[in-house]
């Protein structure tokens, strides 16, 4: 192992934890817990890899960037160990490989028919923000490195390029305010399950009156309901950048929650049929069936906050500054983003030369 590893070794947190009464790690968040499991199956407890990765996972603000971060370090410890090197021991030349890797190997992708949790490598390319993600994440953790290191640790993706990314384009279709509408209805009163029509009529309405990331809604639970004000409100932790946020439910989300939750005063808000927490697979199959059978561009569930955007700043006396609040949005670029991405689209010089051409070309046909 090299210098580094063994003088993080000396006083790292698994050398001096285990003379506490309590170990502190099982105050971990899932995601810290879940990579110190994968590691520790691949490394040995003797190795301070698990334990310096996961206690860098819980030292992340937010459930979101601990999610994140997770998911790019295991692409990179895959990357390290087919290459032969300890992740902690990688230097600038295996650091920028790294990034060429993540260009070209495809992802992987779950056996059509095979056997629960089997996966292959036949998927697409990570996407540039997917690629983003991951070098973020790994430089991330030797910035960690080298704050709990007596010595220091040299960041070898400091001099790593990163995918550009235009703040301007999303990949994901939006919906106007009549095809939103349109998908409403069809998970109220078309929804392919009739037992399910209630969960998915009010998870559409909270999640687009409220602005919510599926995420922060999907791990809300029923005692985060309340009263403040003369508001119906929910009480959420914040998925990204961490905190807690009050949002007050409109009258006609609220109807639809309470009709769904049918007295139900306990348990996860949005929950499967058995009792548990509703994941967000679940939710993208379901916002996928849903636009399937309205006719609409198929999409999971993260466009429903951009239109919420996009539709309250159309809005005849928007307030930018109130529905960047609203989106939680700490930037109010970000909030803004949204309105360009539609005048992009809507404000084409490409439709007016295309009236052009139409009108000479019925002239040239008359």
């Amino acid at each position: 192992m090299s210098t580094v590893a063994t003088t993080a070794l000396e006083r790292s947190p698994r050398a001096t934890l285990a003379t506490l009464r309590r170990d502190p790690r099982d105050l971990w968040p899932e995601h810290a817990q879940r990579l110190y499991g994968h590691l520790v199956a691949l490394y040995g407890e003797d190795d301070v890899l698990p334990t310096l990765a996961a206690s860098w996972i819980a030292h992340q603000r937010s459930a979101n960037t601990q999610k994140s971060y997770a998911r790019g370090f295991r692409i990179f410890e895959e990357f390290a160990r087919e290459h032969g090197a300890h992740p902690m021991a990688v230097k600038f030349l295996l650091a920028d490989t790294f990034r060429l890797y993540l260009e070209t190997t495809p992802t992987w992708v779950r056996v059509k028919g095979g056997r629960r949790g089997e996966m292959v490598r036949t998927g697409e390319p990570y996407s540039d923000a997917s690629r983003a993600n991951a070098l973020s994440a790994v430089s991330s953790f030797f910035a960690y490195l080298d704050v709990v290191s007596d010595d220091g640790v040299k960041n070898p993706f400091d001099a790593v390029a990163r995918p550009y990314i235009d703040p301007d384009y999303s990949p994901t279709p939006g919906y106007t305010e009549q095809e939103w509408t349109t998908l409403v209805v069809t998970a109220r009163d078309h929804h392919r399950a009739s037992a399910y029509r209630k969960r998915a009529y009010a998870l559409l309405l909270v999640l687009y009156t409220c602005c919510l990331r599926i995420d922060s809604l999907l791990n809300a639970r029923v005692e985060d309901l309340g009263y403040d004000k003369g508001h119906r409100v929910l009480l959420l932790e914040k998925m990204k950048g961490g905190g807690r946020k009050k949002k007050p439910i409109p009258p006609v989300a609220w109807d639809a929650l309470q009709d769904y939750l049918d007295g139900r005063t306990t348990g996860w808000l949005f929950c499967t049929a058995s009792g548990g927490q509703l994941d967000e697979p679940a939710v993208w199959r379901l916002l996928q069936s849903l636009a399937k059978r309205a006719g609409l561009p198929l999409r999971g569930p993260h466009g429903t906050k951009g239109d919420a955007i996009t539709h309250a700043l159309a809005k005849p006396d928007a307030r930018p500054d109130k529905i960047q609040r609203w989106a939680d949005h700490k930037d109010s670029r970000t909030t803004q983003r949204y309105n360009r991405r539609k005048e992009l689209l809507d404000d084409s010089p490409g439709y007016a030369l295309a009236s052009d051409v139409a009108g000479a070309l019925a002239h040239s046909e008359a």
